[in-house]
């Protein structure tokens, strides 16, 4: 059947197409130059027109084409339009049939992996949404026509649905999974710690993402939540004890974490490890020569006697040395040398001796040659770094000559090892579970340590606590970037907050919290606490009011009430602790530097040394050339890790906390902390 245009409506239409012919399941339409085969499947509507004489049909097609032919007597028009739309219509009821079976069985597949009883990950759901897709190429009509017709239209709104928003059918699917679990497994989470966990705590629990950073706040449970994580996995036989690697930043961490893991889940065989520990294990299992790790590693004052001992006879012996350490202690580090034999003075290379350690191991993290260290700094820096590199040199060859002579490594190099171990297949991880403590703490090289165990096995999932508030070693290595991006690094996944403190009043978080928020770099997170505090529970006041402090807490501190002494500094603790075992015998008191504090908790916090200078609090900003080229590029805000060292001391304490400051030369954060309303105390 055919419709041609009457040689007057060709004449006067003066279109490319003046004749449709219909075929077996199509149109083909043509003039004298053009000619247009359209098959039923790339059809959208038919639309049968008339003009002033003539009649006219247009053929709708996707993105948005329009194919028309004019021209046509009306009569003709009207019956070849009837004729084509009925075949038409019978075609797409036909292929409509077989479109509902391919719909049919894409979601029955969702419905089959939402019916199971697992977490569906951001893995899967894409894999999901590739199927559905997969399956559109597979249909016979046009997508757009699938809500016309019934058969079909349920089936794709909910392909749809997983389409335009897979996130929320992921979200929905995974809370009612997730509240399932928490029903199912309640006598779980009300006995694993000794008390029960709380909503956020149990949700973080049982997510099953490949990824999951848990950010959590100072005293909000992190440690419990990573032990009822190792015991969800054992209960719910998700893996047995040697497929879970626990990994803590210290032995002490380790050993706290073995004790919590021994008393909440009743078993011997998970143990925690330090990083330096897995890179051995992982050497001893993967090489023949199995290295002994330097006692130097474990004696901080051995150490730096070796490095200072190094200094100072490169000084004696080379003018060059000499005139290159006295410029780089005076110009860039701004300090006092003496005249003539400066690196004699035995205050000096104190001074100096921790800043060389630091150096040295920030060097070996590095691991490159002194040649692609240079080239890695910034180019602005670039020469001057190398002449600080050759300053260095000798105090890096000194300690790879007391490694060789103990025939050991450092911790750097024993990572160093592993990765190359790992990355040859020597070794063959068994760990299906990766649960970090701390997580904030870790450094690029102990990054790539955890991504070469899960390049092995991409199905290896990442259980990381932490807490970027708390992130306070950047001095020795700790990137931030690889908590704040962390998804970036580690694969996609989720990020879980617990919203709850357990330690300090509401008084102490809201300061606490308001303070390290003004850094827009740090991640916005709640975190409410469970008891009330008066507007005096974080108090400023001046550092020549702290024995009549002292005084008044002997007052009213109970013996077995715990009270920390904090400075940014060892030198700066304070001389009236010195007589405190006789004038305060009951006085429970700790005294340490801020960073030390770390994981402790008191009922009261004396923070002191708020002042400028070169001990101040905040610290001087300067950093050494060194710390420029080696270390993570610091936030782009002021005295940024300062401020979360500050935050830090105050959320050590559970009831108060005195901040005291200088008052001929103030810290910054005592105007800051002023306009956040913590009020100013002349006396105790």
């Amino acid at each position: 059947m055919e419709l041609k245009a009457t040689s007057l409506g060709k004449r006067l239409a003066q279109h490319p197409y003046d004749k449709v012919v219909l075929l077996n399941a199509g149109v083909k339409v043509s003039g004298e130059r053009h000619e247009y085969l359209i098959p039923f499947n790339q059809l959208l509507a038919i639309h049968c027109k008339r003009g002033l004489v003539w009649g006219e049909l247009e053929f709708v097609l996707p993105a948005e084409k329009v194919v028309r032919l004019h021209g046509t007597e009306w009569a003709e028009t009207q019956r070849f339009h009837h004729h084509l739309n009925t075949r038409w219509l019978q075609w797409s009821e036909e292929m409509s049939n077989v479109a509902a079976q391919v719909l049919q069985q894409v979601v029955d597949d969702i419905a089959q992996s939402s019916e199971q009883k697992k977490w569906l990950t951001r893995q899967q759901t894409a894999g999901l949404q590739e199927k559905i897709k997969q399956a559109l190429t597979a249909l016979p009509l046009p997508v757009s026509r699938l809500d016309e017709f019934e058969n079909c239209r349920e089936a794709w709104r909910q392909c749809q649905a997983w389409l335009t928003d897979i996130d929320q059918s992921r979200l929905a699917h995974n809370q009612a999974w997730t509240d399932a679990m928490l029903t199912q497994y309640a006598d779980f989470f009300s006995q694993i710690e000794s008390s029960p966990l709380n909503p956020a705590q149990a949700r973080a629990v049982v997510n099953g993402e490949q990824s999951l950073l848990v950010l959590a706040g100072a005293g909000s449970g992190k440690t419990s939540v990573l032990v009822a994580r190792a015991g969800w996995l054992l209960t719910t036989g998700a893996a047995a004890p040697d497929q879970i690697l626990l990994l803590a930043f210290g032995r002490k961490a380790a050993q706290e974490m073995d004790e919590r893991i021994q008393a909440r889940l009743h078993t011997q065989d998970i143990t925690a490890r330090t990083f330096h520990a897995l890179a051995l294990h992982i050497i001893q299992q993967g090489s023949k020569k199995v290295p002994a790790i330097s006692r130097l590693e474990n004696d901080t004052q051995a150490r730096q006697s070796l490095f200072i001992k190094t200094w100072q006879q490169q000084c004696s012996e080379k003018k060059a040395q000499a005139k290159g350490w006295r410029q780089w202690l005076e110009e860039e580090l701004n300090w006092e040398v003496p005249e003539g034999s400066f690196w004699q003075d035995e205050k000096l290379a104190r001074r100096l001796g921790s800043r060389l350690d630091r150096w040295v191991s920030l060097m070996r993290m590095h691991g490159g040659t002194q040649a692609e260290m240079i080239e890695s700094a910034p180019e602005e820096i670039q020469a001057l770094f190398s002449k600080r590199v050759k300053l260095m040199a000798p105090m890096l060859k000194a300690w790879k000559t007391a490694l060789k002579e103990e025939n050991a490594v450092d911790f750097s190099g024993l990572i160093h090892q592993a990765i190359i171990i790992l990355e040859k297949g020597r070794f063959v991880s068994p760990w299906k579970h990766i649960l970090v403590d701390e997580f904030q703490d870790i450094s690029s090289q102990r990054a790539a340590l955890l991504s070469a165990l899960r390049a092995q096995n991409k199905h290896t999932s990442l259980f990381a606590v932490g807490d970027d508030w708390q992130a306070i070693y950047r001095f020795s290595g700790a990137q931030l970037s690889l908590t704040t991006a962390f998804h970036e690094y580690f694969g996609e996944g989720d990020r879980s907050d617990l919203d709850t403190t357990y330690r300090f009043n509401s008084r102490i978080g809201e300061i606490a919290n308001r303070f390290i928020q003004q850094n827009p770099h740090q991640l916005a997170k709640p975190l409410n606490s469970l008891t009330t505090g008066d507007k005096k529970a974080v108090t400023l006041m001046s550092e020549d009011q702290l024995e009549p402090l002292l005084d008044k807490l002997s007052g009213y501190a109970k013996p077995d009430e715990r009270i920390l002494v904090l400075a940014r500094y060892h030198h700066l603790k304070p001389a009236a602790l010195e007589k405190a075992a006789t004038r305060w015998p009951k006085l429970q008191l700790d005294f340490m530097t801020i960073h030390a504090s770390k994981g402790q908790q008191a009922d009261y916090v004396i923070v002191m040394g708020l002042k400028e200078g070169s001990d101040g609090f905040p610290a001087p900003a300067r950093e050494s050339v060194m710390e420029q080229a080696l270390l993570p590029v610091p936030e782009d805000f002021p005295d940024a890790e300062e401020r979360r060292l500050l935050y830090v001391a105050i959320t050590r304490a559970r009831h108060r906390v005195w901040l005291l400051f200088n008052k001929e030369a103030p810290s910054v954060f005592v105007d800051i902390l002023k306009s956040m309303d913590v009020p100013v105390a002349r006396k105790p």
